[in-house]
């Protein structure tokens, strides 16, 4: 073995020392010429005797000062721009030293122009040198590949790092034709030696005439109605497309951009990477006891993973299926091996065995995930639903406050809102019921608020898969269905993050973007898989399932929200619940639960849950009010956001952030009730209300004011408009004003048309 190290280690010398005297031939050929030129210049014989007399000082100190900067230590195959600024940092400086050290010794004996001559030649051959080898090497190897004729699709950083990874990679088999990127200033220009072939939405007739085989989508930051909108392009040219890794993927693995990959549905539905306060959750996290349980679900074991970044003090893992724990606790073992991790196999109904483990590892902070989460399976299970969700929920939070456990964090879901199943209306009152906990407990309990998450177990795109590999039909329950997605990774670093800024009685929601269309997503999967979702797979509507909604809510009528530090993180205000009025009728429900009386037990329930009632979805029609447009006329990002998800399941909503656009889009989707800000970017609020009276209808006007001091009814009446709301805006509030002002609206509008002229 010492014998081989030593065979390599001479031959890198070998080579090292191969290279030093190349360069040093260079720098001696590069001073040779500068002494040429100089004489040939002023018509003088060559001084023959400075030249040699000063040549070894020049090769020595220029030896010295490449050694220093490693020239010689550099492979010349992958030459960079890098490798160029040393080389000439390294002249430069070796340059100075010798012409300062000639000017002094030798003073106007030296020719100057002979220091300029020598610098830019020494640079010119010893960085060309390296150049021309590469490019060489680069031009014998595209001779002999010929890979899949591809056009990478942006050209911009990413398509710049990918185009020089194929070309420094024969094995990836491709042969890059050019690009295409919609920003005009870059048409026309070229990325190495690669021209910018047009637009994305020419791809199609590009595609046909440089015969394309395959596309490469270089844009990770990309949206996903981005995404959406190339990918609709790629599949109109009828040939195959891949994908670079997305942001999220490139931050966990930097060096995997040249791992092209096939488009999957996390691409379609991406959106802007979440912004995690890292500091914040290591002051939460770091050197805590953690309890998680669920921890073997879908939720639960991302949520371990993402605690165990932040280096808590230990983890505990808890969860009545073993099979989850276990590779759970295998993979982070394996990850962070000096990490203490208990796993606790039990059920959270047991309130000995749950007592027990706080006993035996006195967790810090509990996050609560354990959980029925199947909408259908518990309206014919309800007693378990109650039993695991309700129940459960009671016995570990019992627990955190017996022994004082610093945060307890509920893991719910937007299905709690205005309930239509049981499933939703238990994981409602177990928000309740910590809530009534935290008005006497010196726990900080909390709960954060969420919608559906992309791979979790038994999730929409996973029956979806199952259905398209069966070769179909895919079933739809209703066209109009929509829902919100996160992904599992997204979802649990906003609930830690929401966590953190917790003070107890919290119902934090988050935000989920833009609901998805779930016919939208089974074609997308379906075309994904490479089929035609029109005619190789059936897309089937049923019947609607138990339990059901058309949308998915995350904000109940009765409440207000207000912003937190996190923008995508929301807080929610309730109003306190009675804890001993709640827990007498949770053992009323309890006592129906274990006895069977499935009336009994709905009875009793909606009592609790008055919001709780079973939703019925009829034929797909557009309920008349969904005609009806809003445009929210608003520059401030959270409240636009937030205004758009209490309406958008009732109206179509259009958006506007300043005047311009708000006067564009009033021209283009003629609103029924514009909703203007009282702080409009580029506005004046009465010369604007005036402006849409005159000429778009007479649309009522909602003004939104910083404060109910901001102005008076009569002063926003004054200004043209019909009705004002101050922040933080009330749910029922909102949707009652909306309502009455369009009815009015329209009403007025009837009575105009149906009124007779005057001379009739």
């Amino acid at each position: 073995m010492g014998r081989t190290l030593t065979g390599v280690g001479r031959l890198l010398f070998s080579r090292r020392l191969a290279v030093a005297g190349i360069d040093l031939m260079l720098v001696a050929a590069a001073y040779y010429l500068a002494f040429m030129l100089h004489a040939d210049f002023h018509f003088t014989p060559v001084p023959w005797g400075l030249l040699f007399s000063t040549l070894p000082v020049v090769l020595t100190i220029r030896g010295v000062i490449f050694a220093w900067f490693h020239l010689d230590e550099r492979l010349w195959r992958y030459v960079s721009m890098g490798d160029i600024v040393s080389i000439l940092k390294a002249v430069t400086l070796s340059s100075v030293l010798f012409s300062t050290l000639f000017l002094l010794i030798l003073g106007k004996a030296f020719p100057r122009r002979v220091l300029l001559l020598d610098w830019i030649l020494c640079l010119a051959l010893v960085g060309g040198v390296r150049l021309a080898f590469r490019a060489v090497r680069e031009a014998n190897r595209n001779d002999h590949g010929h890979g899949r004729r591809t056009i990478v699709v942006g050209a911009g950083d990413a398509g710049e790092m990918l185009v020089r990874e194929i070309e420094r990679n024969p094995g990836l088999n491709y042969q890059v034709v050019g690009f295409v990127d919609d920003d005009s200033m870059k048409l026309g220009k070229r990325i190495h030696g690669k021209e910018v072939l047009g637009r994305v939405d020419q791809l199609v007739n590009l595609s046909k005439a440089h015969g394309i085989e395959e596309l490469l989508i270089a844009i990770p930051s990309a949206t996903g109605p981005q995404i959406r909108r190339i990918i609709g392009t790629c599949r109109a040219a009828e040939i195959q497309f891949k994908t670079v890794p997305n942001v999220a993927e490139l931050m966990d693995a930097p060096h995997s951009l040249a791992k092209v990959r096939r488009v999957n549905i996390d691409d379609l539905l991406r959106r802007e990477p979440v912004r995690i306060d890292s500091a914040e959750l290591q002051r939460f996290l770091q050197g805590k006891r953690v309890l998680v349980t669920g921890a073997g679900g879908s939720i639960g074991s991302e949520l371990c993973r993402q605690v165990a970044r932040f280096g808590p003090e230990q983890l505990i893992l808890l969860d009545r299926g073993e099979n989850g724990v276990f590779f759970v606790e295998m993979e982070l073992r394996e990850r962070l091996p000096h990490l203490p991790v208990n796993s606790v196999i039990g059920d959270v109904t047991d309130e000995n065995r749950i007592r027990s483990v706080f006993q035996e590892h006195r967790p810090q902070i509990v996050i609560h995930a354990a959980a029925h989460k199947h909408v259908p399976l518990m309206e014919v299970n309800k007693a378990e639903a109650i039993r695991n969700n309700v129940l459960g929920t009671m016995v570990v939070s019992n627990m955190a406050e017996r022994y004082g456990v610093e945060d307890f964090v509920l893991i719910s879901t937007d299905k709690a809102v205005r309930p239509s199943s049981v499933m939703g209306a238990t994981k409602r009152l177990a928000e309740m019921y910590i809530q009534s906990l935290n008005h006497r407990a010196r726990t900080r309990f909390m709960t954060v608020r969420f919608g559906n998450v992309l791979g979790s177990e038994g999730s929409v795109l996973q029956i979806f898969q199952r259905q398209i590999e069966a070769g179909g039909p895919v079933t739809v329950t209703h066209p109009e269905m929509k829902r919100y997605f996160m992904t599992i990774p997204e979802a649990s670093q906003l609930v830690l993050q929401a966590a953190t800024q917790g003070k107890g009685g919290e119902v934090f929601v988050l935000d989920m973007g833009e609901p998805v269309s779930i016919v939208d997503l089974a074609k997308d999967l379906i075309a994904l898989s490479g089929l035609d979702p029109e005619k190789d797979i059936e897309i089937r509507f049923t019947s609607p399932r138990p339990g059901e909604k058309l949308f998915e809510e995350l904000l109940n009528r009765e409440t207000r929200i207000s912003p937190t530090r996190h923008e995508k993180v929301m807080v929610v205000q309730t109003d306190p619940v009675d804890c001993a009025q709640l827990k007498a009728g949770i053992h009323e429900l309890m006592k129906a639960a274990e006895a069977g009386e499935e009336e009994l037990l709905l009875t009793r329930l909606k009592r609790l849950v008055p919001d709780y009632s079973v939703e019925r979805i009829e034929p797909a029609v557009i309920p008349p009010e969904k005609q009806r447009r809003i445009l929210l006329a608003v520059d401030d990002l959270y409240t636009r956001t937030t205004l758009k998800r209490i309406l958008e399941n009732s109206y179509q909503v259009f958006e506007a952030e300043d005047r311009r656009q708000a006067l564009k889009q009033i021209k283009e989707c003629n609103p029924h009730l514009v909703i203007l800000d009282s702080n409009l970017r580029g506005a004046n609020i009465r010369r604007l209300c005036r402006r849409l009276r005159r000429e778009n209808g007479h649309p009522p006007i909602i003004v939104v004011m910083e404060s109910a001091e901001s102005a008076s009814l009569e002063q926003v009446l004054d200004l043209g408009a019909d009705d004002r709301l101050y922040k933080p805006i009330p749910v029922n509030i909102l949707e009652g004003r909306v309502k009455r002002l369009i009815e009015r609206g329209e009403s007025g509008m009837a009575n105009a048309a149906n009124a007779k002229p005057i001379n009739s």
